[in-house]
């Protein structure tokens, strides 16, 4: 039956022969013959051409091969998956793009309870993105704005709608005043709880320590310094994490440098606040934490202590046994973030570093 008119008289006849490719079949390139065809209505002139659903939006492609360019490109460049497949750099590109838009349709649209936010640096100088994430689904849900200021973060309200931003209960998000602002700000989500996110509170920890061991090797002369020479990244890692060597390297400097062991103890014993499940508890462990620095000599360890007392609400509200949310994914994501980012050498076009975000975490097809 004719769409325009609703006449069932038509002509059906053949369109010339056309060749698509195909999955290859070990080392041999395949394609496929086939005619498409059309009908025309005889009472109104209007032509229709069959829609074949296993074409790729490349008409040169089936989709089964767009999808295994898009599942290549997972895990390889552009450019690798197109000297692989002798394709042109550019038809990976938007082979890639359709599927990951295939991906997106797939997955439900996002009504997130509890979200993590977070910025990433899209190019050189302070060019910043605003990602969010749902951190009970696992996956990031919104790429945008044109820098980390108010206005960028009330776009992902504004995207995300009213009704939807209202039953956000948690949001987990780094100690920038604007996200904050944002967040409890009428009409985009004023009744969600703020989470300080664990892993940039300790970076700001990591931070003093630096600084510490700075102070001691600018104080230090002669012999003294070789002990903290070269050791930063020793300092900056857990105990745990460190390597049968670090750990010599660390108790020689350790003997060496009372105020740096005692800096390095102090770091590693914060990681418990997180542990406790009632506020109370976390409390009486901070104030402790705290009296441990009087005669220690560590004016930056007494800064980040002011720092976490000033933003103490976000911090102990993780230990409401509701709101334990797995922290570690939004900085788990930054780092899978930078991984794209260097397998590109970086993405010129911004659209497309949105598909391959919003689609890190998603399934593959």
């Amino acid at each position: 039956m004719c769409g325009a008119c609703g006449q069932v008289s038509a002509v059906l006849y053949d369109q010339r022969p056309r060749r698509v490719r195909d999955l290859s079949c070990g080392d041999k390139r395949v394609y496929v013959a086939f005619s498409i065809r059309r009908v025309r209505c005889q009472w109104c002139g209007a032509v229709k051409t069959e829609s074949l659903d296993w074409l790729a939006d490349n008409p040169f492609y089936t989709r089964r091969f767009a999808y295994y360019v898009g599942r290549r490109c997972r895990e390889s460049s552009v450019k690798a998956v197109a000297d692989e497949l002798l394709l042109d750099w550019h038809t990976v590109k938007e082979l890639d793009k359709q599927y990951m838009s295939a991906q997106l349709q797939r997955a439900k649209p996002p009504s997130p309870r509890a979200i993590g936010i977070d910025e990433i640096a899209i190019g050189k100088g302070h060019s910043y993105r605003i990602v969010v994430s749902d951190l009970i689904r696992a996956r990031p849900i919104w790429f945008g704005g044109s820098d980390r200021s108010e206005s960028s973060m009330d776009g992902f309200y504004a995207w995300l709608g009213r009704e939807k931003s209202s039953k956000i209960r948690l949001a987990v998000m780094d100690m920038w005043p604007a996200f904050r602002t944002s967040t409890l700000k009428e009409g985009n989500a004023p009744q969600a709880l703020i989470v300080y996110d664990k892993f940039h509170v300790l970076r700001h920890l990591q931070e003093a320590l630096d600084k510490v061991r700075k102070s001691e090797y600018a104080r230090l002369t002669g012999p003294g310094r070789r002990f903290i020479k070269g050791q930063k990244y020793a300092l900056l890692s857990r105990w745990k994490n460190l390597t049968t060597k670090g750990r010599k390297a660390l108790k020689l400097l350790f003997h060496a440098n009372r105020r740096l062991y005692k800096a390095y103890l102090l770091k590693e014993s914060f990681a418990q606040l997180w542990s406790y499940d009632t506020p109370g508890w976390a409390r009486r462990f901070f104030d402790h934490w705290r009296a441990s620095l009087k005669w220690q000599r560590l004016p930056p360890y007494e800064k980040f202590a002011a720092l976490i007392e000033k933003h103490w609400a976000g911090i102990v509200a993780y230990c409401h046994a509701t709101n334990k949310v797995a922290l570690g994914f939004v900085e788990g994501l930054n780092n899978k973030i930078r991984v794209l980012q260097r397998r590109a050498y970086g993405y010129r076009d911004e659209a497309y570093l949105r598909l391959k975000i919003l689609t890190c975490m998603l399934p593959k097809l």
